[in-house]
């Protein structure tokens, strides 16, 4: 219904005056078509309607009923899309939606309260037991990351969104309950008061039985700062968990950084604060790489096994789709197109291709369209994405480097660079300088960087030449460089990080844009150089914040840390003193241990920046100079196992964000200040 003068009333006054509330059947409607204007939509459902919700963002309609074809339906307003359907044996008897974590609750005569994500109707995500009769109602508490769901006989449990368990069962005495019968309800037991409040009001809910209404006073306390997965009894000092990779989400201004131990981290750019845990991404398995879709709402990460690669939502971390496996053998990099086709490589030396926009399944299968069999020679390490060019970049361990095009899906071009030993040696990272490749002017210039042996090597992807130059990063001998990065939208600087845990900025606005005829280049300006970490840095990121740019830096000594790009430091992620991004007053406060916090920001801050180098290219070694020499490239012409795989332990979830709470039992905290039984005859 629309109402087109709410100011002057919903409905038409009726001609003679009647006590009690105005009623008005839909068979007359017709009559109030001054006031109200109407769409009926038959034949949604097969059974009476029992729920009804409306989302105003998008336009939404949510129904539900008791059938068991059309249990829960979200549909537009418009009619012009497909509907989301739900079938649930039995159906459902309520259902609640939160816009913000794209999580819907349904419960039923089933007696099984099911959690399921906004776009995966086949099957939920969670499903939990417990109570004896059938639920009638359920309410998703945002706030404290908690639902609470209610059945027939009075019984209401509080479950955690995250760990999916029930944290506190409570049995609501009504006066009018009699001993060994079911008592009476409303078809709407429940109302949750949640935040926002007016100032001064507290949340609470109130449940109806019969006569009767319950007012609960929910005591909203925060946790420990260790979060609801503080690591008890780790030492004080220590890092966390290797990092294998972490990256920058610009969207929601998150960092997102990912373990060896096969757990995710969102960090808020902005403070360093966590905001969300997800822990047992791949079970047991190494986590090993990751990506954003062309959203950035979404978070897909592969393993070390090769057996899944999840699809993470990053607003409530809940797990939206597993990714059909080709191979048990690892998976080393994953890259999103900008139509959400998902590419993933790895030592099964193949690219396979998933189609991540419209899936409705949580199971999505692998296309291995892509003519790559038998192309790569060794196990791919590295992927590269270019839209401008059409064309997607791949560099294996024997040091080739096949550029392929996206119209054709097949190989286009094949790179390598020779030493004079004759030695081919692994490519580490790869990295397009986007802003030259679309530039007319640049795009047949140097746009590939690629990392080999701690050698930066530039390459075009057109035209007759195809190296632009090369020199030697690291300040060491035998040191590679494990990831590269540049600011994208000018492509002046470009930001290396070596297995020594030294960052390096260079100046590139004008290298790379002539072909190279010496074997051996000068290398560019170095603006900045400094020892973010004590070990090898898996990932950087240059990064825009409130018109600043920074550097995100990664460790294997599991540590991730924000620096400018003076190479001043802001701070480590998970440090116990946040920092405000927009007032530099707060960077480069000294890095605290707490030992019962998880965390991916325990560095040895007292070496971390000592050595910082501004606008100065240092003198290299003897050694290093070796290196450089052996910086030599030469452009030439130039297999797949399957095998049975397994599931992975189930995930759990941790939101950092709820930091509030009205149930910690294992503390003995009672769930409600009071309980007021109201009688209301």
């Amino acid at each position: 219904m629309w109402f087109l003068n709410p100011s002057k009333g919903l409905f038409k006054n009726p001609t003679k005056k009647e006590k009690g509330p105005q009623r008005i059947f839909f068979p007359d409607l017709g009559e109030h078509s001054n006031m109200v204007s109407y769409r009926y939509i038959p034949n949604i459902h097969q059974e009476p309607v029992n729920r009804v919700m409306f989302e105003p963002s998008t336009n939404v309609i949510m129904s539900s009923s008791e059938s068991d074809n059309t249990s829960v339906v979200f549909m537009s307003v418009s009619l012009k899309q497909e509907p989301y359907i739900w079938k649930l044996k039995q159906g459902a008897k309520c259902f609640d939606y939160n816009t913000s974590l794209q999580l819907m609750v349904t419960g039923g005569c089933d007696r099984m309260v099911r959690l399921w994500t906004r776009f995966v109707t086949a099957r939920p995500v969670a499903t939990l037991l417990g109570h004896r009769t059938a639920v009638l109602d359920v309410a998703i508490y945002q706030a404290v990351g908690q639902i609470f769901s209610y059945s027939r006989d009075a019984e209401l449990r509080v479950w955690d969104i995250s760990f999916h368990h029930c944290l506190k069962t409570v049995s609501l005495q009504f006066p009018c309950m009699q001993p060994g019968r079911i008592p009476e309800h409303s078809n709407f037991p429940f109302l949750l008061l949640s935040p926002p409040l007016p100032e001064q009001t507290q949340p609470h809910l109130v449940v109806g039985c019969k006569d009767y209404m319950a007012l609960l006073n929910l005591a909203v306390r925060e946790r420990g700062r260790g979060g609801w997965l503080a690591d008890e009894g780790k030492e004080p000092g220590l890092s966390g968990p290797a990092l294998s990779c972490a990256l920058y989400n610009p969207t929601l201004r998150q960092v997102v950084t990912g373990h060896a131990d096969s757990s995710v981290s969102l960090w808020d750019v902005e403070t360093g604060k966590r905001r969300l845990r997800i822990c047992n991404a791949h079970g047991e398995d190494e986590l090993t790489c990751m990506t954003l879709d062309s959203s950035h709402r979404r978070l897909i990460t592969g393993a070390c096994n090769g057996t899944i690669k999840q699809v993470w939502s990053l607003l409530n971390g809940l797990n939206l789709h597993k990714l059909e496996p080709v191979t048990n053998s690892e998976v080393t990099a994953v890259t999103c197109l900008h139509d959400n086709r998902l590419l993933a490589v790895g030592w099964s030396q193949q690219i396979t291709q998933y189609d991540i926009a419209g899936a409705k399944d949580l199971y999505v299968k692998a296309d291995m369209s892509w003519k790559s069999r038998g192309v790569h020679k060794s196990d791919i390490l590295a992927v590269g994405q270019c839209s401008s060019l059409g064309v997607v970049a791949t560099a294996s361990h024997d040091g080739e480097v096949i550029i392929w095009r996206l119209e054709t899906q097949g190989p286009l071009l094949h790179l390598r660079k020779e030493t004079h030993t004759g030695v081919a040696l692994p490519v580490d990272s790869l990295l397009f300088l986007q802003h030259r490749a679309g530039n007319r002017k640049f795009r047949n210039r140097g746009v590939l960087v690629s990392s080999q042996a701690g050698c930066l090597c530039f390459w075009s992807t057109t035209g007759q030449t195809h190296s632009y130059g090369q020199f030697y990063a690291p300040e060491q001998q035998g040191e590679r460089v494990l990831s590269l990065s540049s600011d994208q939208p000018k492509n002046t600087i470009l930001v290396s990080g070596d297995t020594t845990g030294w960052l390096q900025i260079w100046d590139i606005s004008h290298f790379a844009l002539d072909i190279q005829h010496e074997p051996v280049c000068e290398r560019p300006p170095l603006l900045q150089c400094w020892k973010a970490h004590n070990r090898a840095l898996v990932s950087v990121e240059v990064l825009e914040v409130a018109d600043r740019l920074f550097v995100l830096a990664a460790s294997a000594d599991g540590s991730a840390g924000l620096w400018t790009n003076d190479g001043d430091h802001v701070g480590s992620f998970g440090q116990e003193v946040m920092w405000d991004i927009s007032d530099p007053a707060t960077y480069q406060r000294e890095t605290q241990s707490n030992p019962g916090e998880d965390t991916a920001g325990r560095t040895e801050s007292d070496e971390v920046g000592s050595s910082k180098v501004q606008n100065k290219t240092p003198e290299l070694t003897s050694s290093s100079q070796t290196s450089q020499e052996e910086c030599c490239s030469e452009v030439s012409s130039t297999s797949t196992a399957e095998n049975d795989h397994h599931q992975p332990k189930q995930p759990m979830y941790l939101c950092e964000d709820f930091c509030q709470t009205v149930a910690s039992c294992h503390q003995g905290r009672c769930l409600f200040d009071h309980i007021d039984h109201n009688n209301h005859r």
